[in-house]
């Protein structure tokens, strides 16, 4: 029985680490926090999930709260106009749900699940010396612990990697009674809101330790008016400091929001960080080798909504990796193959996706989300986007693929000529008389 080491139990780590035990792999899985610190911690993420992540969970027996967990049909995209209107407003249609389930619960319940089905759980901070030991008696050693000393082991890849600084201020606030869209009133949505030259705001149903809520989660550019949350401390103060950029920026979004509460004293959280992508390989002092999963080697803004989904493509493409190398050596030259494949079919449309819309929108993408308030086919191609990151490169980066796809929708959506307008055959030109 191969011997497998994973360090960290956010998404990735534990997705791993049972989809491993479940196919017979002698699993240890170290976490800095027991399952009960992690439920009475702090919110850890806004974690939306989409269709084909949800399907990783749902073959492996993970989905315990997809019964509980709202079930989100659409994705709304609003523009902000500079008077608090709305010059663009528009819902995309989901061809799978996509959920959205606390991270607090999922992890403490995943962890709890793992323990219960025989593996070993190590309460431990692991620190690189650690590393350096286990990897010795381990076949594998699996870093998926995204924060912290362990990340210093694997270099930035800088022709990835863009950004060398953050590109958004984030703050979260999990809440308890926000109302209904009065366009949609019944269909569960994420709302992105762009707010030109400011910022985001995301909202989005989840599912809490308290039952059903909201998110409510500003991006704003650093050094901007959004960037106000760095020291606040009070969750009551976070959440008031929402609800006043949300009145000034977002108006449509802040008349469902006034009255809303936080779910519990631990449903704010605020930071930022640079996006970055690593090399996949960590090598440690005393000559061993260590592979990094999901955000600690791929680590994108959540602009886009991509790190949970992102996460659980990583554990899937990891573990069939895994299984079909069967019984030879995790040598450096598989871990860069796993790696790689990991990047080319996720990592690296997400990426794309998320640092172009970090920047300023050019012209054919402003052309894009406008003309989606006008052909339902584009607004919904754009919302599955979320789901298959991949199809964006079809008709999102360049101007002549996206004015070609745009005239292709206008062009099947408009209506056919009535046959008594239509030409006869012998007056049609080229055309020949029935009579011949």
């Amino acid at each position: 029985m191969r011997k497998i080491l994973i360090v960290g139990a956010g998404q990735s780590g534990l997705q791993l680490a049972l989809g491993l035990q479940a196919k017979g792999y002698e699993v240890t899985l170290m976490s800095n926090r027991t399952p009960d610190e992690i439920r009475a911690g702090r919110v850890m993420s806004t974690q939306v999930m989409f269709d084909t992540a949800l399907r990783h969970e749902r073959d492996l027996g993970l989905n315990s709260w997809e019964d509980l967990a709202p079930r989100i049909e659409g994705v709304g995209v609003s523009v902000a106009g500079p008077d608090g209107s709305r010059p663009i407003d528009w819902l995309g249609r989901l061809k799978g749900f996509a959920q959205s389930v606390d991270q607090r619960v999922k992890m403490a319940g995943w962890l709890d699940a793992f323990v219960q089905r025989g593996g070993q759980l190590v309460i431990h901070g692991a620190s690189v010396a650690d590393l350096d030991f286990f990897s010795r008696t381990y076949d594998l050693v699996l870093v998926a612990a995204g924060k912290g000393e362990l990340v210093s082991l694997f270099g930035r890849d800088a022709a990835r990697s863009p950004y060398d600084a953050p590109q958004r201020a984030l703050a979260v606030s999990y809440v308890h009674g926000l109302g209904p869209r009065p366009e949609h009133p019944d269909t569960e949505a994420v709302r992105c809101n762009l707010v030109p030259g400011v910022g985001e705001l995301f909202l989005m149903p989840t599912l809490t330790t308290s039952g059903r809520a909201d998110i409510l989660f500003w991006e704003g550019l650093p050094g901007g008016p959004l960037d106000v949350f760095d020291g606040i401390k009070e969750p009551a103060k976070h959440l008031a400091l929402t609800l006043d950029l949300m009145e000034r920026f977002t108006p449509w979004e802040f008349a469902r929001a006034r009255d809303v509460e936080l779910t519990d004293a631990g449903a704010t959280l605020a930071g930022r960080y640079a996006p970055v992508v690593r090399n996949p390989i960590g090598r440690l002092p005393g000559g061993g080798v260590v592979l990094g999963v999901a955000d600690v080697v791929v680590a994108n803004d959540p602009i886009t909504g991509q790190g949970s989904n992102s996460a659980a493509k990583c554990a899937a493409s990891y573990l069939s990796s895994i299984l079909m190398h069967g019984d030879k050596p995790f040598d450096e030259a598989w871990m860069k193959a796993t790696f790689e494949t990991y990047w080319f079919t996720t990592g690296k449309p997400v990426t794309q996706w998320t640092n172009a819309m970090l920047g300023a929108p050019p012209q054919h993408v402003l052309e894009l989300i406008g003309a989606a308030g006008q052909l339902q086919p584009v607004a919904d191609r754009f919302a599955n986007g979320f789901d298959n990151p991949a199809d964006f490169d079809a008709y999102f980066y360049d101007p002549e693929d996206t004015a070609d796809y745009l005239a292709e929708v206008a062009s099947a959506a408009s209506p056919a000529p009535d046959s008594e307008d239509a030409p006869d055959s012998e007056d049609a030109p080229g055309g020949a008389s029935s009579e011949e």
